[in-house]
């Protein structure tokens, strides 16, 4: 790939192996991470609709005898 000037930044094109595994489209967002000193993470942002069915998922799912402790989970080792 190379790098080209677009506007004010830098940009690169997503192969096309790229775009289909993340099942992108024009318009779709996604998310640049730093992986390593070389190494980079691409992945597509979820939709609003997909979050919501992923949390609708874990309804409910909590044991009954589970507490939540704030002071516990703020806990500094």
């Amino acid at each position: 790939m190379q790098v080209s000037k677009w506007g004010n930044s830098l940009a690169v094109r997503l192969p096309a192996s790229v775009v289909e595994i993340l099942d992108l489209k024009e318009g779709d967002s996604i998310e640049i991470h730093v992986a390593g000193a070389r190494d980079i993470e691409i992945m597509k942002t979820p939709e609003a609709r997909e979050i919501l069915e992923r949390l609708r998922k874990y309804r409910g799912r909590l044991p009954k005898d589970f507490k939540f402790d704030r002071l516990e989970a703020h806990e500094r080792s």
